[in-house]
């Protein structure tokens, strides 16, 4: 992935010819990473203290959170006591927007069940089941589909329960399958018309929809590229698994 997110933001710098930033001495550069060396450590005291089993991955956002707040309101002073309200305001919209698909997707989620969907998609996709390669194929474009719909976090509750049992009857690698389902939805986050990451950017560089679109366009691609080259060589996966796993 970072390979080929590194490759497109090459051939743009050179398709477009962007122009690169002013040199900045050493005295300056060891300054600013000074300056800047308490919000750098807010990646590691996350990934740290999940890797180390000090918190859980839900409690890590309070963690940032806290952490974020302590640092900007006492350290920089950058955050001011008159700003907290509309902070809080804020995050509360965003969460709303959030848990509301996901309130949805339970719901969803418990029909799916009840409709004895699993079966039906098991029963559909069984053409497929003597070829793991042409099965992962369909899948994958199933889940590309449904995440131009939904969110992140509705599309992995609601295709979860459907999509495992078949992955598992084929014989698939769980984990192989979780791999490649995570970085399909992450593709999703910036696919119109619900990408959340999308929308984000666009109102946050105060453009269009379809213009956030085009500028990510290239990275789409390089993207989907990857997801399926790791569909065409499992090994690509399954490989560094086992060497992770001795």
């Amino acid at each position: 992935m970072g390979i080929a997110i590194g490759g497109t933001w090459w051939w743009l710098a050179r398709r477009e010819d962007v122009q690169p930033a002013p040199r900045v001495g050493m005295g300056d550069r060891l300054r600013i990473t000074a300056e800047g060396s308490l919000a750098l450590l807010l990646p590691i005291v996350i990934l740290g203290g999940m890797k180390f089993g000090v918190f859980t991955p839900t409690e890590a956002a309070v963690v940032a959170a806290v952490y974020s707040f302590v640092v900007g309101y006492f350290v920089y002073g950058e955050l001011k006591t008159r700003q907290l309200y509309g902070l809080v305001l804020a995050a509360g919209k965003t969460t709303a927007v959030v848990m509301f698909p996901v309130a949805a997707a339970m719901v969803s989620a418990w029909l799916i069940t009840v409709a004895n969907i699993p079966t039906e998609v098991a029963k559909m996709l069984e053409p497929f089941m003597g070829n793991r390669m042409l099965l992962m194929f369909v899948m994958m474009i199933i889940i590309i589909v449904v995440g131009t719909a939904l969110d992140f976090t509705p599309t992995v509750l609601i295709l979860t329960p459907v999509l495992m049992p078949v992955v598992l009857k084929a014989g698939i690698d769980p984990v192989y399958f979780g791999v490649l389902f995570i970085m399909n939805n992450a593709i999703g986050l910036i696919t119109p018309p619900v990408g959340t990451v999308l929308n984000v950017v666009s109102g946050v560089a105060r453009i269009s929809l379809d213009d956030a679109f085009k500028g990510v366009m290239p990275f789409f691609i390089a993207q989907t590229g990857v997801l399926f080259l790791l569909v065409a060589f499992p090994d690509l996966v399954l490989v560094p698994l086992k060497w992770l796993m001795r």
